[in-house]
């Protein structure tokens, strides 16, 4: 199944609701990405650029994509982004793939 890290950023709002009744919304994650038929692997609080950060992985991109449009329909973020991973194997097959390729690329000016 495709894996994904998804950076996430609440909004100012989020972060008032947060202060006022503290709640523990990994376990919310981890319900939602479940009912859409894919796994949390980690949920973290990040310092920096992003709010969170959610390792899953899902039967297939759609699936993921869907998860990520409800979540941000919802408002309680202001932002995210997602990195598609691989798996080492995954990659070992990628470099396969590339060899042959390289004979039929032809470099910028060449």
């Amino acid at each position: 199944m495709p894996h994904f890290l998804w950076y996430g950023k609440y909004t100012t709002g989020t972060f008032k609701k947060f202060i006022d009744k503290p709640e523990d919304r990994s376990e919310v994650a981890r319900k939602h990405i479940e009912n859409a038929g894919g796994k949390m692997h980690a949920f973290y609080y990040v310092f920096g650029e992003d709010d969170i950060v959610i390792l899953c992985e899902f039967p297939d991109h759609e699936s993921y994509a869907a998860t990520i449009m409800a979540v941000a329909a919802g408002g309680a973020l202001s932002g995210g982004r997602t990195t598609v991973l691989m798996t080492a194997e995954e990659g070992m097959h990628a470099m396969s793939k590339a060899g042959p390729l390289m004979s039929g690329y032809k470099l910028p000016g060449g």
